[in-house]
């Protein structure tokens, strides 16, 4: 047999006769081990480290940091796969390209392994799908965008190692998706919607328009992408008839870097739900006036670190990544020190899974300064969680600030107007908006005058060309 296909079959077997638990042994060590390996196999990584006047030998907190420019970018796509082979790849996904070109990344079926423990976790201790027959609808777009095929593929371990699932691929398509639920979802006792927040809502919205008992299909909700608010959490319970806000919706957190880095937990939604209700504790621990994502991750296969307010991670794949510095601002914490601070401040979360915790704000790059305050996609998302508003828009927005006549600048915002739904009062929005900005960003609160507090808001048609254009990844700010 071909060294490679027994390497792939002997990696198989393990994941097939493992269960869903974090790996045994030193995550440190394992760390350090990969760095040896691809140190001695992958041509870029090589001439980087000597580049930089390293080598196998120089400790681990003086590596060179992995970036996208450092690296990513300067040396070509083979020389980043072990062997300089791009050959030896199975298939290959692309980035979404949030933050420039897209990037291309490799992938073996290896690969999904890592990333299908985190789809099995979800699964089995937040779904119970262990138990249930589970009809997984992949709403994330299908093609070369990783998202989409990543899920699909993980979803299929999970059925090939006896999980009772079945993985419907409708892309997204609100009419393939209401039409495959309508059909399948009845047959399973269980129904996981898988896709990005907004997207997810515009579904059961338009499913909800059209009729659909979504409290019959018993939703789950496997999301990713971006960090949402826990109104929106009990939002999308209430609409699509999810009563167990702990254990019905899980966010993911991935990149195309290196697929799921992280996983929600019963245990960290609960902590979560606890410090959204706590805005001044969450502060303390978090030292943001912004609720982050809130995730557990096994550090044997994504060695995390933490520096200067951002991640660092350590990973394997088809193009393996050394101490790379993603970019996403957030921090880590161990589980026994979170849940003794929620001891501390008066709320018992239980002990849960033994992970450590990874909590991440997303990318500084989507923020907008307004007089000297940061303004963040989740101050403004928490506002159009609102009940009193959700009905009448699809949660997605743009802000940016203008420069209006006499040089004054100006904090605007549009929202998309949900199909099929009158236009909303735009300043009541603008007064929603203000109100969270100065109840949850402290700069703004401060920083800000009083009036011009209110944002200038503009309702714009579902799918507007300028704002909101379809088969586009949305951004949240300009």
């Amino acid at each position: 047999m071909h060294e490679r296909a027994a390497h792939t079959l002997e990696r198989l077997r393990e994941f097939y006769a493992a269960p869903a638990a974090p790996l045994a042994g030193d995550p440190a060590q394992r760390a350090a081990e990969l760095f040896r390996e691809v140190a001695a196999s992958v041509p870029a990584y090589a001439e980087f480290l000597a580049e930089h006047g390293a080598g196998v030998d120089t400790p681990w907190e003086r590596l060179p940091l992995v970036t996208k420019e450092s690296y990513l970018r300067r040396y070509p796509l083979p020389r980043r796969c072990r062997g300089g082979r791009l050959q030896d790849s199975d298939t290959v996904a692309v980035s979404s390209g949030s933050s420039g070109s897209p990037t291309v990344w490799p992938r073996s079926v290896v690969d999904e392994l890592a990333v299908a423990r985190r789809f099995e976790d979800a699964l089995v201790h937040s779904f119970g799908g262990d138990r249930a027959s589970t009809l997984v609808v992949v709403c994330f777009a299908l093609g070369s965008w990783v998202g989409g095929m990543y899920t699909a593929a993980a979803c299929r371990h999970l059925a090939a190692k006896g999980y009772p699932v079945t993985v419907a691929t409708p892309g997204n398509s609100v009419e393939e998706i209401l039409r495959v639920v309508g059909e399948l979802s009845p047959r399973y006792e269980q129904t996981v919607l898988a896709g990005y927040p907004p997207f997810v809502k515009n579904v059961v919205d338009e499913g909800a328009r059209r009729g659909v008992d979504w409290g019959a299909y018993r939703i789950r909700m496997l999301l990713a992408g971006e960090v949402f608010s826990e109104q929106w959490r009990d939002l999308m319970g209430l609409r699509a008839g999810m009563p167990d806000a702990d254990r019905d919706s899980v966010s993911l957190y991935g990149t195309a870097d290196a697929g799921v880095l992280g996983n929600e937990t019963p245990l960290s939604v609960r902590i979560r739900r606890f410090l959204a209700a706590d805005p001044a504790t969450a502060r303390e621990l978090f030292g943001d006036s912004r609720l982050p994502t809130l995730v557990q991750y096994d550090p044997m296969t994504r060695f995390f670190e933490s520096r200067d307010g951002t991640l660092l991670f350590t990973g394997d794949g088809g193009v393996p990544l050394i101490r790379y510095h993603i970019a996403d601002e957030g921090g880590l914490l161990s589980r026994d020190d979170l849940v003794a601070f929620c001891r501390r401040h008066g709320f018992d979360p239980g002990d849960g899974d033994d992970r450590p915790f990874a909590y991440v704000f997303g990318r500084s790059l989507f923020t907008v300064s307004y007089f000297g305050a940061n303004i963040y996609p989740e101050n403004v998302a928490a506002a159009l969680d609102d009940p009193a508003l959700a009905d009448d828009i699809t949660g997605r927005f743009v802000m940016q600030v203008r420069t209006e006549a006499d040089e004054e600048r100006r904090f605007c915002v549009a929202v998309e107007r949900a199909p099929d739904r009158p236009a909303p009062d735009a300043a009541a929005v603008a007064g929603a908006i203000r109100a969270a900005l100065v109840r949850l960003n402290s700069e703004y609160a401060n920083y800000v005058p009083a009036a011009y507090q209110a944002p200038l808001v503009e309702v714009r048609d579902p799918g507007d060309s300028e704002f909101f254009p379809i088969g586009v990844k949305h951004r949240y700010s300009r």
